[in-house]
């Protein structure tokens, strides 16, 4: 730590010789001046820790001198002596804001150096205090700054929080760029460094260390001359380094304004960081943003693919499985209406023209169930009720298929809101599908449970199983992996399940054949 630096302002050239005797025994470093006049220049150019001014001195008093200290070093801690004191000078010092008053003559050395470092300590409560006014205010700012994640709104409330906290009129934000190693201008209020003083932001981000500067006080002639030119009072300039961005942030006042001190240093340098961090917190979420948008373009693009490549299978299924019967008919009715044909041939071309009509009004008319699901009349369906009925009513056609079905009802199922006809077709056509996957018979297992506010069935056979590649197709229309199936059964079936908030979907493999899950809330859509 450094040693304290005193300047000792008395008009009296033994009193200023004794203090600085007595101050210099005590560990400290001083300078002592007898003009006020000449006080206030070395004030200027000299920084100082603690003032210890006379107050009544000859053509510029003590107060005057104070006044100029305060303007020109803000951190300085004062403490004066008088030979005169009275309520009205405590008084008029309290206003002021200084940390001491002693009286002269001092008896005893120790009781200036007491007076001094109570100056000090008293100096240092009022720094603290001042810090910590400074740096509440600082927790909603981080708030709002993270909150913002659009690049242009945010930079407006950076220099927004920056002129309202350090209470100035000129702020800016520097980048520094990659490729060139230059900095450009983000945004700024006020006059701004970026013209000409280029070189001045760089060497702050090379020295990676906060830049204090003062027109009027103790600073770089240099950097103070910098400031007069352009008309500003006090200046500081905040380096950011960090791994993927570097930037400087500035901030200064006018010169009739007040300079900065070093709790509002603190404070800026606690707000560039999250300024900082702000920025970095925006540019990854409109990268992230930007991925995202790609990533659903490409989604989009695929599905538009996945409809159109559908929408050629469909219209290819569609043509063939309306052409054929249309084709069977075409000629049954040619043939019927040869006269040099026996009538008992005729009329038996003229009812397979009648079957092949039926066959294709069936075929449309599942496909209108597909677009268009029927619409009636919901109630309470008990799910157990049901497959009860459906499990005797099939079990005559099941057992000639050598099927032995489990019927697997655990617990009390809840009742499900549904439209009762169109879950008892979708029961049925599983049931008849795990048939048709054991074509020498099996086992067909069937599970139903309460399950997560509704019902679960399960339908599990024995046969074959579906084919890995084929699996994400069958709930396609007019996919089908039977021989002779027309491929609308689970796709109607998927369709109403769907349309009652439920889901139809095939289980991973657990061992052979296949296993399809229903999935119905209790409480219907």
């Amino acid at each position: 730590m450094e040693t304290p630096f005193i300047f000792v302002v008395d008009d009296e050239p033994g009193i200023a010789l004794l203090c600085k005797r007595l101050l210099t025994r005590a560990g400290y470093k001083v300078e002592t001046e007898t003009d006020p006049r000449a006080a206030i220049d070395f004030l200027k150019e000299s920084k100082i820790d603690l003032l210890l001014v006379d107050i009544r001195m000859p053509e510029v008093d003590g107060f005057e001198v104070i006044h100029h200290a305060q303007h020109l070093q803000p951190d300085a801690a004062i403490l004066i002596m008088t030979g005169y004191g009275t309520v009205e000078t405590a008084i008029r010092a309290l206003r002021q804001g200084v940390d001491g008053l002693m009286l002269k003559p001092f008896g005893q050395g120790s009781e200036l150096i007491d007076a001094v470092e109570l100056a000090f300590a008293d100096s240092q409560q009022k720094r603290d205090a001042a810090r910590t006014q400074a740096l509440r205010p600082l927790f909603s700012v981080t708030e709002s700054l993270l909150s913002e994640t659009r690049r242009e709104p945010l930079l407006d409330l950076i220099i927004d929080s920056i002129c309202e906290h350090l209470r100035c009129a000129h702020a800016a934000c520097y980048q520094r760029n990659e490729q060139s190693n230059e900095f450009s201008l983000l945004t700024s209020r006020g006059a701004n460094l970026l013209s000409g003083h280029q070189d001045l932001i760089a060497t702050v981000d090379e020295s990676a260390a906060p830049l204090l500067i003062n027109a009027n006080g103790p600073s770089d002639p240099k950097l103070k001359s910098l400031l007069a030119e352009l008309g500003l009072g006090t200046a500081i300039l905040i380096p950011i380094l960090r791994p993927s961005i570097r930037m400087v942030f500035y901030a200064a006042r006018t010169v009739n304004e007040t300079a900065f001190r070093e709790s509002e240093l603190e404070m800026f340098q606690i707000l560039a960081r999250q300024a900082a961090a702000a920025l970095e917190n925006s540019r990854l979420y409109a990268e992230q943003l930007d991925y995202v948008r790609k990533v659903e373009e490409s989604q989009k693009a695929l599905l538009q693919s996945e409809k159109m490549a559908a929408a050629g299978r469909l219209s290819a299924s569609i043509a063939h499985e309306v052409n054929n019967p249309l084709q069977a008919v075409q000629n049954c009715l040619h043939l019927a209406g040869r006269e040099d044909l026996p009538a008992e041939k005729r009329k038996e071309y003229f009812e397979l023209a009648c079957t092949e009509l039926e066959r294709l009004i069936v075929t449309v008319r599942r496909m209108l169930d597909f677009y268009r699901p029927g619409v009636s009349s919901l109630e309470n369906v008990d799910l157990r009720e049901m497959l009860e009925y459906i499990f005797h009513l099939m079990s005559k056609q099941l057992s000639e298929a050598n099927v032995n079905v489990t019927l697997d009802i655990r617990g009390q199922l809840p009742p499900v809101i549904a439209v009762g006809s169109q879950i008892q077709q979708v029961f049925i056509n599983l049931i008849l599908n795990a048939a048709d996957a054991m074509p020498e018979g099996g086992n067909l297992k069937i599970i139903a449970r309460a399950f997560e506010d509704g019902v679960e069935v399960l339908f599990r056979d024995h046969g074959k199983g579906i084919p890995k590649d084929r699996q994400s197709n069958i709930f396609e229309p007019f996919f089908s992996t039977k021989e002779g199936g027309t491929g609308l059964g689970l796709t109607v079936s998927y369709n109403i399940v769907s349309a009652h908030g439920g889901i139809l979907e095939l289980m991973p493999e657990r061992g052979a054949g296949a296993c399809f899950r229903i999935f119905l809330p209790s409480g219907g859509k």
